[in-house]
Formats: structure tokens, C-alpha cells, sequence
């Protein structure tokens, strides 16, 4: 019923406008085709994206990996933005959980970070100095969907180090390892429950 009067009102505008010979039709006609286009396109999204399975409780995996952090990324998917940290060699244990705060050092100076939910990520391997102690920007997120920030909070908690993503609300995240010669622990956080 409310599709019907939207439509009579539209239709409305439209012939006033060019009874007045104002030539508005084609803004009106283009502004709805935009409109449409944008809904069809989230539905689209929603189509592709199966029901999130994930949680948001504690991820955790025991282990350590005598390797080296040699980085850390993270990329833009249609239903999740992931976080990869790669490790030089062996897999890593890792416990990844949300968290009300974190602090440089472990018990320094609070971390602010962009978002309303922290997401804590400890990776059971040594960060060597070269990935950035202590840095409120380790990874580039600018115009991520979900994570809003990237933080090293502290890499001299041998053999671990602390990471820190800034998350838009408390969504469901995933975490897994994939083994090799450089071996992965990636953090999907999805984009809706």
C-alpha cells in the first residue's frame, strides 16, 4: 500500500512539473533509477552473502611459532574485511577476542581506537621492531566497511605480540591459520550478523 502511494506521489510531481514545462521529468525519472539501482544493488550483496554462522565470543589457538611477524594486511571482501597477520615459517597460536580496552605495554596508556568495539589480537610469535612498536596506524583500512583502525599495541610481550582492531560495532568474526612457508592468522570480521 505504501509502494502505491509513493508511486502516485512521484507520478504527481512528475506531470505537475511537466505541465509547468519546467523539463524536470528526466531528473525525477534519473533520481529514481538511481534510487532502484542502489537497492538493487544491496540485495544483490544480501544475495550473495550466506547467513553469518560466526559468533563474537573468544577464538583461541595454543601454540607459538619461533618465527618472525615479517607483516600485516588487510583487504576488502563483499561480506567480511580481513585482517591477515603472515609469519615467517611455522603457524601461530592466537586468542582473539573483544575486549574494552587495550594499552600500549600491556598496562601503559589506553589505546583509542576508531569504532565502538575493540577486537584483541594476540599472535603466539615475536614481532621484530621493523613492524612497528607501539603504532596506531599499522595498516591502511581507510574506507573499510567494518574494521576502522588497525593498532600494534605491543610486540615485546615475547614470544607474543598484540594487535588491536577498531570494529564499527561488536560483529561475528572467524579466525583460522593457513600453514606454509609463510603461514597466516586471519581475521575475518563480517559486515551484519
Amino acid at each position: 500500500m505504501m509502494n502505491h502511494a509513493l508511486r502516485r506521489t512521484r507520478l504527481r510531481v512528475v506531470v505537475a512539473l511537466a505541465a509547468i514545462g519546467l523539463g524536470a521529468t528526466g531528473i525525477v525519472a534519473a533520481t529514481s533509477a538511481g534510487a532502484s539501482e542502489a537497492s538493487t544493488a544491496r540485495t544483490s550483496a544480501a544475495r550473495r552473502c550466506p547467513p553469518v554462522t560466526w559468533g563474537s565470543t573468544p577464538e583461541t589457538l595454543s601454540g607459538s611459532a619461533p618465527d618472525a611477524i615479517v607483516g600485516a594486511r588487510a583487504g576488502r571482501h563483499t561480506c567480511f574485511d580481513r585482517f591477515v597477520v603472515d609469519i615467517a615459517g611455522a603457524a601461530a597460536g592466537f586468542d582473539v577476542r573483544y575486549v574494552d580496552a587495550v594499552y600500549f605495554g600491556g598496562a601503559g596508556h589506553r589505546v583509542e581506537l576508531r569504532g565502538s568495539a575493540v577486537l584483541r589480537v594476540i599472535v603466539r610469535a615475536p614481532a621484530p621492531g621493523t613492524i612497528g612498536h607501539n603504532e596506531t596506524e599499522l595498516v591502511d583500512v581507510d574506507g573499510f566497511r567494518t574494521i576502522r583502525q588497525v593498532a600494534m599495541v605491543d610486540a615485546e610481550l615475547m614470544p607474543r605480540s598484540m594487535m588491536a582492531l577498531g570494529v564499527r560495532a561488536r560483529l561475528p568474526f572467524r579466525v583460522f591459520v593457513i600453514a606454509g612457508p609463510t603461514s597466516r592468522v586471519v581475521v575475518d570480521v563480517a559486515h551484519r550478523w
